[in-house]
Order: structure tokens, then C-alpha cells, then sequence
């Protein structure tokens, strides 16, 4: 079964510790020894910083279990105009924000590194932060190569087996942890990650899912709000099945914006777009009756690996040459190794078999965040419908989020927009034909936000401030610095 990660949230709310989102810098009652942290900071190689700030893992209980939040920092080069600290997250949900500010945090713009510390995080259920871990590598194995485009009902059974015993696995290896585990509560963490950072206002760098977390933030403490970029919306309002849909069809999307690249540059898969689609489209339809060797080990490449290896090459455009190649390798000799590397990039599969957590915290954080369908039936409508929106896609996307039919500890909050009341103008970018968060995204949340901006990147590939452009970059920047945001609709370049 193919799930797409590290791309998008679900939304959710469980309880509002500001009262009516009205949060001020003020510490909330019980919280006084969180809030007053002074993190022990460690050198921990190529001039980053770490250390553990604790919150509890039951807001409610703020003297029941506690949970120890990883953070990472590269200093600010020059202290002497040293603004703050700058907090980030990769998106996901499941995406560690240690490992990302590792591999990321010096090709943030050369003015926000002098004058920012820049901060990255796990959040609870996450990497090095009390992660929920629930599967073996076998197991995942198993959940990923399952037929998501089920042609019968003993496929669609198939699936919701596998469902089940991911809800189930979770349930008996990390019972305890997933009712608190949602975004509500990650974003409860970063204003105790403010106040230990020292900051009495939140700067914050989010992309993809971390605009959802940036967004829950501003809702929940809009006072607390300084400067806040998020990069590549998520919308709040869609359900989770349509959530899922939106973003098969953005893939879609990205897939004709490749196909359209490949015919300018000489494609061996057709001589227009609709030709290179419909070549793709049949290549699926084969692999889905004969999957295809690899040269790594001896897993067979299904035809849901093969969608994961080509969404994981949707997202960024430089990978556009490398999905040409494993395209034309699996079509001429029948091996979709190359494909399958790509799609153990996506899912964090190290070539021992073993994965990162990933996987299991971002079905445990959605899985939470939103509603799922009543029951199997109900979510093969969906599916059904996402299919006739996403061809390629949309089974692939929608049923990988199955196993939250069976989840263990689900809410009953709806979606709903964040209007942040009060807080200070945050900054939007969406991209024009991003694969994971679709652009109107962008668009809907900037809408929602009673202080949103609207800045769009008229490009390709998912989320716009790290891909380089000097145009995003600058305007970025100079707002982060000065929290003055560039004019709503600005477009770059």
C-alpha cells in the first residue's frame, strides 16, 4: 500500500489552553516550571547545539508523565544583532526537524542566519522525541507493497487487513502515547520552546505540514506571534479523505508539468504530454499484473512502490532527469530498481530493511488530527471518487491513509478554518504547481488567517523558500527580520 509522506497534515483541536485562542506571553496555570527551562545546550557536532526541553505529555496532567522534546541549533553569526531564535519544521507529519536543520539550516538565507539562531525540533511521536514506533521493517514491507488500486473486492479486503493490523500493532506497542500525540499538542509544545528559548514572541519557519502547526499556533497563542512563515499551505477546513484527494490531484499536476518538461527536452515516453501520461498510465496498469525485479534484494516492485518511487521524484524538479531514467529502466528490461530506491527514500527505508519512524508517527499524528471514515466501505467511496479526480494517484494516496478506520485513540473534532485572531501578519507562500500541497492551499489559508499574507512562487516542485530563488528568499527574509511582510499577492519571480 502506498502511503504519501512527509507531505501533508490533518487537522484536530483538543482543548484551547488560551481560552477563546487569546493566549498572551503570560505562562498558563500549572505550566511555571516548563515555561521557565534553561535548556543545558551541548555541542554536537559542525557547530550545532542540542539539547532536551521537557513538556508534559498530558497537558491537562502537567505533573503526570513527562515527555522530552530534541532541539537543535546552529548559533546566530553575529550575536551582537542577534534578533532571536528562528524555530522550524520540516513538515510530515513524522518528519524529524533535528535532521532537517542538520542537513538544512545553512541554506537558510545568509541574513537570517546572522542574525537568528536556527532552531529545529522532533516533535512528540517523532525520531529522537518519545517516538511511536509500531511496525517492524517486514511489516512495512508488507503495508507498502500492497495493491492500492484495488480492481476487486478481495483486493479491497486485502487492504483493509493491513489497515487493521497497522491500527492494531500501534494500539499494543504504543497505547499510552497516542491520544497526545496531535497537533494541538505539538504546538503547545513550541510556545514552551519559545519561552525556553527566551523568546517572548515565536519566529518560525514551517513547510507543509508545518504550516498546519504554525497555523494551530497562531490559533492557540496569536498573541504570541511574531513573525511566521509557512511555506507550502495545508488547508484546515478539507477532511481527511479530501485532504488526501486535493493532494493526489496536485500530483497529478506536478506529473503533467514533468510529462510537458520531458517533451521539450526529447522524452522517450511520447511525443506530447497526453502521450507521455497515457505511456505512464500503461506502465502502471502492466506492473499492477506483473510486478518488476530488482536488482537490491528480493522484494518485487508492485505497481504501489512504483507510484511511491514516482511521486518522491514529483517533489523536487532536479529529480525530473533521475524519474526519466528509472522510467526508462523499468519499461525496457523490466527492473524498477531504480524506482524502488526512490521509494525508499520516501518512506525512510534504510537498505538493512529497517525505517525511521516516520511512517508510524505520521499515521499516528493524522490519524489523530482528524476524523476517518466509519468503516472500510465508506473509505473505498472515497477511494473510488479520488480515482475518478487522480487516476494515477488518487487510490494510492487515499487508501494509504486506511488504517485510521481502525485507529485506537481518535478525536471527534471536525475541521475547521484557524483564523488566528489577533496575531500579527503571517506570511503564506504557496508554489503554483506543488505536488504535495496544491497552490489554492495556499490561497485558502491566507484567506482564513485574519492576518494572512499571500506570496506565491510561480514554480514547480513542494514548498518554494529552500529551492534557491533569490526573489522568495529575499522577501522572506527581510519579513522574518523585520516582520513587515511583503504586499499580499506578490508573486516571484
Amino acid at each position: 500500500m502506498a502511503t504519501v509522506l512527509a507531505l501533508a497534515a490533518a487537522a484536530g483541536c483538543s482543548g484551547d489552553p488560551g481560552g477563546e485562542g487569546t493566549a498572551s506571553a503570560t505562562v498558563p496555570a500549572g505550566l511555571a516550571s516548563f515555561y521557565g527551562q534553561e535548556p543545558s545546550w551541548k555541542d554536537c557536532g559542525n557547530g550545532f547545539e542540542c539539547a532536551t526541553v521537557q513538556v508534559p505529555l498530558d497537558y491537562s496532567k502537567p505533573s503526570g508523565e513527562k515527555v522530552g522534546i530534541s532541539v537543535i541549533r546552529l548559533p546566530a553569526e553575529d550575536n551582537s544583532e542577534r534578533i532571536g531564535s528562528l524555530l522550524t519544521n520540516p513538515g510530515g507529519p513524522g518528519g524529524s526537524g533535528v535532521n532537517f536543520i542538520r542537513q538544512a539550516a545553512r541554506s537558510f538565507g545568509h541574513d537570517l542566519r546572522r542574525r537568528f539562531d536556527i532552531v529545529g525540533f522532533d516533535p512528540r511521536g517523532v525520531a529522537a522525541s518519545a517516538p511511536v514506533k509500531c511496525n517492524t521493517g517486514a511489516q512495512l514491507d508488507d503495508f507498502f507493497a500492497t495493491d492500492a488500486s484495488p480492481d476487486d473486492e478481495q483486493e479491497i479486503q486485502k487492504l483493509g487487513a493491513e489497515g487493521e493490523e497497522f491500527a492494531q500493532n500501534c494500539d499494543s506497542k504504543a497505547e499510552a502515547k497516542l491520544p497526545h500525540v496531535g497537533t494541538v499538542n505539538a504546538a503547545r509544545d513550541m510556545d514552551v520552546l519559545r519561552a525556553a528559548l527566551g523568546d517572548d514572541k515565536l519566529s518560525y519557519y514551517g513547510a507543509s505540514y508545518g504550516t498546519y502547526l504554525g497555523a494551530f499556533y497562531a490559533e492557540q497563542f496569536p498573541k504570541n506571534v511574531r513573525a511566521l512563515v509557512l511555506d507550502g499551505a495545508v488547508d484546515p477546513t478539507l477532511s481527511a479523505t479530501d485532504l488526501l484527494t486535493e493532494q493526489a490531484k496536485g500530483f497529478e499536476t506536478a506529473l503533467r508539468a514533468f510529462a510537458d518538461d520531458c517533451v521539450k527536452t526529447g522524452c522517450p515516453f511520447g511525443d506530447t504530454p497526453d502521450a507521455v501520461i497515457k505511456t505512464i498510465s500503461s506502465f502502471l496498469a502492466k506492473t499492477d499484473k506483473e510486478p518488476l525485479n530488482n536488482t537490491k534484494d528480493d522484494r518485487k516492485v508492485t505497481e504501489s512502490l512504483a507510484v511511491t518511487g514516482i511521486a518522491r521524484s514529483l517533489y523536487v524538479k532536479e529529480y525530473w532527469p533521475i524519474l526519466r531514467q528509472a522510467l526508462t529502466q523499468a519499461m525496457e528490461n523490466s527492473d524498477g530498481t531504480a524506482l524502488l530506491t526512490l521509494a525508499d527514500e520516501m518512506v525512510e527505508r534504510e537498505p538493512d530493511g529497517s525505517y525511521s519512524n516516520q511512517t508510524d508517527a505520521n499515521m499516528a499524528i493524522n490519524c489523530v488530527d482528524k476524523p476517518a471514515p466509519p468503516d472500510l466501505a465508506t473509505y473505498g467511496k472515497a477511494a473510488a471518487e479520488a480515482e475518478k479526480a487522480a487516476p494515477r494517484f488518487g487510490p494510492f494516496v487515499v487508501w494509504g491513509g486506511l488504517p485510521c478506520v481502525y485507529w485506537p485513540a481518535q478525536t471527534e473534532q471536525q475541521p475547521k478554518p484557524l483564523a488566528a485572531k489577533g496575531a500579527d501578519p503571517i506570511l503564506v507562500i504557496g508554489t503554483t504547481r506543488d505536488p504535495a500541497t496544491p497552490y489554492k492551499w495556499s490561497e485558502n489559508l491566507a484567506d482564513q488567517l485574519s492576518s494572512g499574507v499571500l506570496l506565491t512562487f510561480d514554480g514547480d516542485g513542494h514548498t518554494a523558500y529552500l529551492q534557491g530563488d533569490p526573489c522568495i528568499t529575499k522577501a522572506a527574509d527581510d519579513y522574518l527580520i523585520t516582520a513587515e511582510p511583503p504586499k499580499d499577492g506578490t508573486t516571484c519571480p
